[in-house]
């Protein structure tokens, strides 16, 4: 067979080897975060803390000085 065929048989074999270890890689990335979260302890409910009406200027208007 002619080199320059091998070559190009043996390049087209190489890059569909590598898409396919990238796509496993992904799918065992994908599949250990799945396991992760199902596996982790059950989040406490997120509490938000309750921002002071000085922080965002809403004062009342009774409480302004004039």
């Amino acid at each position: 067979m002619h080199p320059e065929m091998l070559r190009m048989m043996i390049e087209d074999h190489s890059r569909a080897a590598q898409a396919e270890a990238r796509h496993g890689r992904l799918v065992r990335a994908l599949l250990k975060a799945r396991r992760e979260r199902r596996h982790a302890a059950p989040e406490a409910d997120v509490v938000t803390p309750v921002i002071p009406d000085y922080v965002h200027e809403a004062f009342p208007a009774t409480s302004r000085v004039a």
